[in-house]
């Protein structure tokens, strides 16, 4: 997961291939609340691994479930008959799907509870869900603003002898929690009668499946009536499945639309699944995409283009037809989305945001009370969006880079997508082309102890970028060399470069890995160093690392450091620093790291090591030490690493096309 201030996505030309996604955020916590309220274990395949999830297990533990994790597989056992905990203080963080139906199953089956969540959470309507619950009699106050979160729940005495009205036009929730909450005391029928039109209705069938699923089968009257009958009873079905999540499926179903290439092959659900997301590629096949599916897959490609204009009521893809937003700045005219007034509630108010982030790309965006009207841009624009802690908006706009302007696009907070998706970008770079020059790299070289591997991983981890440690590389051929007990000379040249092309090298986490086996120490040694200027200065080894250091061009960007990043591996990098020290200074802060480790040394031998070393390497045959000619000089004798890489990301900003730095912070 990108955990970064923002992430630039440089633009991007097509995209292909096999995408795998996560389990349905909806159907993922209906189903952990219906196993939670059964007797017995229900095993869950394919959970959806998410902050949603997360908060909603954390709930579910606290309030007296067991919960064994086994691969991609959870076991939970429920409270079932024996109730809940009696007393509980739930934080449920930005979760909709966890707040609204736990607030209701502990109202109905009363106790002392407090539920409460982020500051956005505390914006979001349930006073409906409420005055439904208080109709029966339910004992349930407000801890803060009237009609929002935190909760209060007390013990009530639930009445079930007149039907429960509940308003079906803010957010189809409301119904979803009563339908799952009252299967728990239906001693007698129990009718819910929806007021004003039912919105979402989608998502109201996926609970009505899920409780079918768990041997509660309601009555349904048109969408305004629901009747939960006498002697409901939760039955685990023993194990459950959950399906890869829909709304997720529009991104890249929108992604094969949109870009160049074979088309996008989404695995994990099909044309027939229970989520109502799934009708978003009907939508696709209106703006023009080509689509085929089948059980558990759904393909979709580029064939229309540029895409058809569309004016459509997004009722039943509430979600999802944010994607459909974004795909109309790809369109041939202006697209209207109608009948998304629940976008208003949701993580923040998304037809606001949606309008403000689309303008900033070009678009001419008219915003209705419950409606969206999108004009393509006559010329796009380069924008860092802001993505308002909601993880759909993050996703929806990195859509935006496909776009035929050839400007990149910078998603800020990118990590708000682990609601949901917490991948989703690397399933995105995945899944999308882009010519390996065009992939920004920066690089930092310099001499012996310069502090360029810090500096370096410093900057990649602020910018969401690759990191090569060229010099890592070097060392773990030294140290390949030694085991197969080859000279490093001119006469075993050939054969060191032989074995160097087959090096099987991995970058984990900070360890460095070869054949397997955890060398992170052992290249680290003043030896290692020593050997790996030898091991470098033979020609035939450096054209088989060649290679190896570019293949770590990848997307969304590099940062690679060295002694020839510039000059020789990435000539065409984007920005070159060249990195440099005092001896004196260098030697001093050698110093300190070697006595640290109980190593030692003098100040005096390392400085004359240190500049003999300096005088080796600029002077050998091939590539020597030297900044090249467009890069950057930064001189850290007298800077902190944090003052060294706040100059650094300053000099990439003023690359930008985004304006101010927002991201030096970590």
């Amino acid at each position: 997961m990108f955990d970064t201030a923002f992430l630039d996505i440089p633009p991007l030309e097509a995209a292909g291939g096999e995408v795998a996604l996560p389990g349905s955020k909806s159907i993922s916590n209906r189903v952990l609340l219906l196993a939670a309220l059964c007797d017995g274990t229900t095993r869950v395949h394919d959970l959806l691994g998410s902050d949603d999830t997360r908060v909603m297990l954390e709930a579910l533990r606290t309030l007296g479930c067991r919960i064994d994790a086994s691969g991609d597989t959870l076991e939970i056992t429920g409270f079932g008959s024996r109730g809940p905990a009696r007393s509980a203080r739930l934080f449920l963080g930005n979760a909709g799907t966890a707040m609204r139906p736990l607030a209701a199953a502990l109202a109905v089956l009363g106790g002392d509870y407090q539920l409460s969540g982020v500051p956005r959470m505390h914006e979001r309507p349930i006073g409906d869900l409420v005055d439904a619950l208080r109709q029966l009699g339910c004992d349930v106050g407000y801890l803060g603003q009237e009609g929002f979160p935190p909760l209060r729940i007390g013990t009530g005495a639930p009445s079930l002898d007149r039907p429960i009205a509940v308003r079906g036009d803010v957010s189809s929730q409301f119904l979803t929690a009563l339908l799952l909450a009252l299967p728990l005391v239906a001693t007698r029928d129990i009718v819910i009668e929806v007021t004003g039109e039912l919105i979402s209705r989608p998502y109201v069938d996926i609970t009505l499946n899920l409780l079918e699923s768990f041997g509660v089968q309601v009555r349904r009257e048109g969408w305004q009536r629901f009747t939960i009958p006498a002697g409901s009873r939760y039955r685990s079905p023993g194990q459950v499945h959950v399906e890869a999540d829909a709304s997720s499926a529009s991104y890249f179903a929108a992604l094969g639309a949109i870009a160049p290439g074979p088309g996008i092959r989404i695995q994990g659900v099909g044309a027939a699944s229970i989520q109502g997301d799934i009708r978003f590629l009907d939508a696709a096949r209106q703006m023009g995409a080509a689509v085929s599916s089948g059980p558990n897959w759904v393909l979709v490609r580029r064939e229309a283009w540029p895409l058809k204009a569309i004016d459509l009521d997004c009722n039943h893809i509430p979600d999802a037809a944010m994607t459909l937003a974004v795909m109309a700045l790809y369109a041939d005219g202006t697209t209207t989305l109608r009948n998304i007034a629940s976008w208003r509630v949701k993580e923040t108010d998304r037809l606001a945001a949606m309008a403000a982030e689309l303008r900033k790309l070009g678009a001419t965006v008219d915003e209705g009370a419950d409606f969206l009207r999108v004009t393509p841009p006559v010329r796009w624009r380069a924008a860092s969006i802001h993505t308002y802690d909601d993880h759909r908006m993050a996703m929806c706009f990195s859509l935006a880079a496909f776009n035929p302007d050839g400007v990149p696009v910078r998603i800020e907070d990118p990590k708000c997508v682990a609601k949901t998706f917490p991948d989703y970008f690397e399933t995105l770079f995945g899944a999308s082309m882009l010519p390996v020059p065009r992939i920004p790299v920066i690089c930092v070289d310099g001499p012996t102890a310069s502090g360029k591997g810090t500096l370096a991983a410093e900057t990649a981890r602020r910018l969401g970028y690759h990191y090569l440690d060229s010099g890592a590389l070097y060392r773990i051929t030294a140290l390949a060399t030694v085991r197969a007990g080859l000279p490093m000379d001119e006469a075993h040249e050939h054969r060191i470069a032989r074995m160097a092309q087959a090096l099987q090298i991995r970058f984990i986490e900070g360890r460095v890995l070869l054949d397997g086996d955890d060398v992170t120490d052992a290249i680290r040694t003043e030896e290692a160093g020593m050997n790996a200027s030898r091991v470098s200065a033979l020609p035939a080894v450096r054209t088989a690392l060649v290679d190896l250091q570019q293949g770590f061009r990848r997307l969304p960007g590099l940062v690679a450091d060295g002694r020839d990043m510039g000059t020789v591996i990435f000539p065409d990098a984007a920005l070159k620093v060249f990195l440099t020290a005092s001896a004196a200074r260098r030697a001093e802060r050698r110093y300190k790291q070697l006595i640290s480790k109980g190593v030692p040394v003098t100040i005096d031998a390392l400085r004359a090591d240190l500049e003999a070393r300096d005088a080796r390497d600029s002077q050998r045959a091939v590539a020597p030490l030297k900044p090249a000619q467009d890069a950057l000089l930064l001189d850290n004798s007298e800077q902190s690493v944090e003052d060294s890489v706040a100059q650094v990301l300053a000099w990439w900003e003023q690359r930008q096309p985004f304006g101010s730095v927002r991201a030096a912070g970590g």
